[in-house]
């Protein structure tokens, strides 16, 4: 099922991706191309506060065009581990730190098309610190419970896919029944 990259042309080199344009031979030998971008990968956080709510961020996202309800969430810098990523993002945008950061699976956010990889990690254990975002992000924390977060799923309140991904996984494998 493999298919067999015969030549990669790169349309698009950005600060965020890279658009590529590759032709590949199919296990049937027969020729096609396919558009790929190429992302670093990333992680997402699911904080939980020490009496069970979870710390989500408001934020405009220009593509949507709209203000969305999101775990925190940042893309790997050159150099860094997801562990180190995770640890970075959570005190840029919630200002926390977590006595405990344990990633819990990783994922593909949209296979059909990037290459982005993200880590989802649960961090316990919060400290209240200094926020310190990057200078192009204007966040709202929103805490909330579980069930609360679940309902905003429910409504289509929260649309973002890391977010409802790692939402549901928290719920489903890592809270007691």
């Amino acid at each position: 099922m493999k298919e067999k990259i015969l030549s990669t042309k790169t349309l698009y080199e950005g600060r965020i991706f890279d658009v590529l344009l590759d032709e590949v031979e199919l296990p049937s030998g027969r020729r096609t191309t396919r558009e790929v971008v190429k992302h670093v990968g990333a992680v997402g956080l699911v904080p939980v506060l020490d009496d069970g709510r979870i710390v989500l961020v408001e934020q405009y996202r220009y593509p949507a065009g709209e203000i969305l309800i999101e775990v925190p969430a940042g893309r790997l810098e050159e150099g860094e581990t997801p562990d180190q990523t995770a640890r970075r993002e959570l005190l840029e945008e919630t200002g926390y730190m977590a006595d405990e950061m344990k990633r819990v699976t990783v994922f593909y956010t949209t296979p059909g098309y990037t290459s982005e990889k993200l880590y989802l990690y649960l961090a316990r254990g919060l400290t209240k610190a200094e926020t310190k975002p990057d200078f192009d992000e204007n966040i709202r924390l929103r805490e909330v419970s579980v069930e609360d977060a679940l309902r905003l799923i429910g409504r289509g309140e929260i649309r973002d896919g890391k977010t409802i991904a790692g939402l549901l996984y928290y719920r489903t494998f890592m809270l007691p029944e």
